[in-house]
């Protein structure tokens, strides 16, 4: 990298995280409460179907660009380059970046649309090997669709990149709103006037349409930004260059993560109706407090861990105080998140999707499936965040190595929970889709030990917080105990009136708790509560 931290200009301190965490968390918080109100609005016109499930797998496939090309990846290879060159004040370096970034994003996301479309049939084959005739047909009609649409969304990160770099977290975040809405419009015009079959490729038209929007309304702002954008490679810049050998590993490593995820889509068409779909319906679920908590802080650290100047000693003091404050603020939000999806997962699920051909049955189906979930939920939100500081330091390999053992672990847990162990205790196989959810969860605290243990060896041990942690599991479980309390006594209900009545106390306990053990984080919270009536 040309410059270095002595004849670098100087540089205002990096800001909190409190700012920037909340706004990116508003951004995703927008855009994961559409993204529910679209998978409300999907289970109420196909429910737990064979079109559900087709739905449900198609949308994956094409989404194999945006999950490999987009977000995760790209922030992870060009926001620290780019992030840097702005703090080292080479501002017209870092532009010629953006420029190649974008345009060799542009060309590569093209010719594999294009691929994939030709080879959908191939490609449904592999993923969805438990798809035959009508409904094989379908599916590939709704992937030739959706394929446009995913690499648009491709496109999109790359304004996400340039946005987050630039610190202007809401916008990227809340993008996807616009997305997730065309799809709901969609589904409400047309949703009474088709069948399914038609009602799942008009709905596959609106999401490209909806992916055209989300990049239209980030285009404009990220122009700004790079002043201007000029059609190049770059290849022959050192920076392009660099982008490119951190772009690859976090490929590899993306598509590890990504390659479970289809496992688990693979085993789960191998199981009866409705496991896809109630599969997509838990993941909905289990993702929001990943992005919200996790995903929040670890995008608003990244450019700040990037931009650290100074000595080898000094940047690791800088990234053990940061990183120690981060992993508190997401284990305060995402304990208890996991504890209501274990405790409380039927509430959750039937007050967001119980409607239509959408039944209570089918709201503790997704329950047990989300339980699966919850046992990795802190893991994955905690290993979100020491990946990120892994890419502030450019290294991008050794996540790529334990993504590695993670994806093996979950395949051969995956393997015997799904299709093995519900016949051996003697359960439905309906139910084999929890265990794939909780082999994963497990494999996810493999991961998750290997990236702590193999960064703090290189900058040094963040101060343990297993007193800290104990606390946050014990105000989760006396919460949910109060709220189970609440249970017991009103009865069963209405969704809507149940969540109220059980989820809202639960929080409220769980503050209090924490509050009461004088957990700073709790006390923060409260203070605001305080100030504002």
């Amino acid at each position: 990298m040309p410059g270095s931290a002595e004849n670098a200009p100087a540089q205002k301190p990096p800001p909190g995280i409190g700012r920037s965490a909340t706004l990116v968390a508003a951004g995703i918080f927008l855009s994961k409460i559409a993204g529910l109100a679209r998978v409300h609005f999907l289970a109420r016109y196909f429910g737990a179907s064979d079109v559900a499930d087709v739905f449900g797998a198609a949308i994956r496939i094409p989404n194999i660009l945006q999950n490999l090309f987009g977000e995760g990846v790209l922030s992870a290879s060009f926001i620290p380059v780019y992030a840097r060159l702005r703090a080292l004040g080479q501002d017209e370096e870092a532009s010629d970046v953006a420029d190649a970034v974008a345009t060799l994003l542009a060309l590569v996301t093209s010719v594999l649309v294009l691929a994939g479309v030709f080879a959908t049939p191939y490609i449904i084959d592999v993923i969805a090997p438990g798809f035959h005739g009508a409904k094989r047909d379908l599916t590939i009609r709704l992937v030739r669709i959706f394929f446009p649409g995913a690499g648009l969304l491709v496109m999109s990160a790359w304004c996400l990149g340039i946005l987050n770099s630039h610190r202007k977290f809401f916008l990227s975040y809340a993008a996807p709103v616009a997305w997730n809405g065309v799809i709901i419009a969609t589904l409400l015009i047309f949703g009474h006037s088709h069948a399914e079959n038609k009602l799942a490729e008009i709905t596959a038209w609106g999401s490209v349409v909806g992916s055209g929007l989300q990049l239209g309304v980030q285009v404009p702002v990220a122009l700004r930004l790079v002043r201007r954008l000029r059609v190049q490679l770059g290849l022959s810049l050192a920076p392009v260059r660099e982008v490119l050998r951190n772009f690859f590993p976090v490929l590899v490593s993306r598509g590890v993560v990504q390659l479970s995820a289809y496992i688990d889509s693979m085993i789960a068409t191998l199981l009866p109706t409705g496991a896809v779909a109630v599969l997509g319906y838990a993941q909905n679920l289990y993702i929001l407090p990943v992005s919200l908590f996790g995903m929040s802080v670890s995008a608003a650290e990244l450019p700040a861990m990037s931009g650290a100047l100074g000595s080898e000693s000094e940047i690791a003091a800088q990234l053990r105080s940061r990183l120690g404050r981060a992993l508190r603020q997401i284990a305060f939000l995402v304990v208890p998140s996991a504890v209501a999806f274990l405790a409380l997962g039927d509430i959750v699920a039937a007050v967001i999707y119980q409607s239509g051909r959408f039944t209570h049955a089918d709201a503790v189906y997704v329950w047990g499936v989300l339980a699966g979930s919850a046992v990795g939920l802190l893991a994955s939100s905690l290993g979100r965040l020491y990946s990120s500081t892994y890419y502030a330091l450019r290294d991008t390999r050794t996540p790529l190595r334990f993504a590695i053992v993670r994806v093996t672990l979950t395949t051969i847990l995956g393997l015997f929970c799904a299709l093995k162990l519900p016949q051996m205790i003697g359960i439905s196989r309906s139910w084999g889709v929890a265990g794939l959810t909780a082999s994963a969860g497990v494999a996810g605290w493999a991961e998750f030990l290997l990236l702590r243990w193999k960064l703090h060896k290189r900058i040094g041990a963040v101060q343990p917080e297993s007193a800290f942690l104990a606390k946050l599991w014990g105000s989760a479980a006396i919460s949910a105990a109060a709220a189970w309390g609440i249970r017991i006594v009103i009865g069963h209900h209405r969704p809507l009136l149940m969540a109220v009545v059980i989820l809202l106390p639960y929080g409220i306990v769980y503050f209090a708790v924490t509050s009461l053990l004088k957990i700073p984080e709790a006390q923060l919270v409260m203070g605001r509560l305080k100030r504002m009536f």
